[in-house]
């Protein structure tokens, strides 16, 4: 006989998911209420607001596709491009090629440019790229779990006002614990997830859209039978998606409250309690959190006398790549330290694969006593493999940074 749900206590300190914030979880437990019920249209509005707030923007199309953060990004994307559209996607990981699969799907026409995985793009690079390709879209990833790597957006938005460019980003993983500023960058589309900094369960994609892009959409604009009325006029190239079809959902979101989908109330009361502990804690508060605990694990690996993986002077302040040391198996270490002490971490993909582990501080779980449990484990873990340590050498590296 099956019985209830009852989950093992992990302490997830992957590159995500990572645990989510108890107080999110007690916000997700609250009674439904029907889609168009007054307060349940408040609260859609209130979430509006906040994620106003966390993508620092005054962009009025803010809200929550329903889906993780892929569908997001399959929403910004088969929203923008139509068939034959040029995209420029900058790829320094696996989810730069992840954009440009979603970005073939829309049948666009994708140009790529590259850097060695743990290195970023320099403003130039791009710039000389989006001079020869003249992309329609530059969309480009913030942080790269895959690398752990932060790609510099502050220039790329002038760039792309320059060469009338629109820009979207996905910021799956850093929003919330990186500097992400939507107008002051001149982004025009951002997308995130809720797993990762935001201290949320996977499920809900925060999206905002500037004015330019708002406009490119609604001029695709097909509102479905049974529910158009006089002068919905259809309007250029039908959305690929109806599910993630954003001029609809904007109506969605709208004044009009366009009937599109039933909204997913347990994940709005979610994502709406992940925004509101971020704006209340202060964005600026929130970065330099994990900054700080960012940078404890990062010496406290180095204090376990373990090699980081990329250019640090541009890695994620939430996660961290380590390489796996000479005659340890990775995924084996990795098992050891779940079912020993019950404390996840994460490996990689493609040419980093078996190389490096990835330790995420994030959201709920950038906190000391989570940054010094799991390094005190995991020297316990290389014990067992007789990598040669300094006792007690990560945890004391992190207390020096705390200190």
């Amino acid at each position: 006989m099956i019985g209830p749900v009852n989950p093992p206590t992990r302490l997830l300190m992957g590159p995500g998911p990572v645990n989510a914030d108890p107080r999110v979880l007690r916000a997700m437990s609250a009674p439904l209420v029907g889609q168009y019920d007054p307060w349940m249209t408040a609260t859609m509005n209130e979430t509006m607001a906040l994620y106003r707030d966390v993508f620092r923007t005054g962009n009025e199309q803010t809200f929550l596709v329903d889906g993780t953060s892929r569908a997001g990004i399959e929403a910004a994307l088969v929203s923008l491009l139509e068939p034959g559209d040029r995209v420029l996607v900058p790829v320094f990981g696996r989810f730069g090629h992840l954009l440009v699969e979603i970005a073939e799907r829309c049948r666009a026409e994708v140009h790529t440019i590259e850097v060695p995985w743990g290195e970023v793009f320099p403003p130039e690079q791009v710039e000389d790229a989006v001079r020869r390709v003249r992309p329609k879209v530059l969309a480009v990833v913030q942080g790269d779990t895959s690398t752990t790597m932060c790609q510099p957006l502050a220039d790329l938005g002038e760039i792309c006002r320059r060469h009338d460019v629109l820009l979207y980003c996905d910021a799956t993983a850093s929003l919330g614990g990186n500097a992400f500023e939507t107008d002051a960058w001149g982004l025009d589309i951002a997308t995130a997830g809720l797993q990762k900094c935001l201290g949320g369960p996977s499920g809900s994609a925060p999206i905002t859209l500037s004015d330019r892009a708002a406009e490119v959409i609604d001029g695709r604009k097909h509102v479905e039978a049974g529910i158009r009325e006089a002068g919905d006029e259809a309007a250029g190239e039908r959305i690929a998606s109806n599910y993630l079809d954003l001029a609809q959902i904007m109506d969605y979101w709208g004044p009009r409250r366009l009937n599109h989908h039933t909204e997913a109330t347990t994940m709005l009361y979610g994502a709406r309690e992940c925004a509101r502990l971020l704006v209340e804690e202060g964005l600026d508060v929130a970065v330099e959190r994990h900054a700080l605990h960012g940078r404890a694990m990062l010496e406290g690996v180095r204090g376990l006398g373990l090699d980081v993986f990329g250019d640090v002077e541009h890695k994620m302040h939430n996660v961290v790549a380590v390489a796996i040391p000479d005659g340890v198996d990775g995924d084996r270490a990795r098992a050891g330290l779940l079912t020993d002490f019950g404390i996840e971490i994460g490996t990689s993909f493609g040419p980093l694969h078996g190389k490096v582990w990835r330790i995420g501080t994030m959201g709920y779980n950038a906190r000391t006593d989570a940054v010094l449990v799991t390094l005190a484990a995991l020297e316990q873990v290389l014990r067992a493999y007789g990598v040669p340590l300094t006792a007690g050498g990560g945890v004391a590296a992190a207390q020096e940074v705390y200190a």
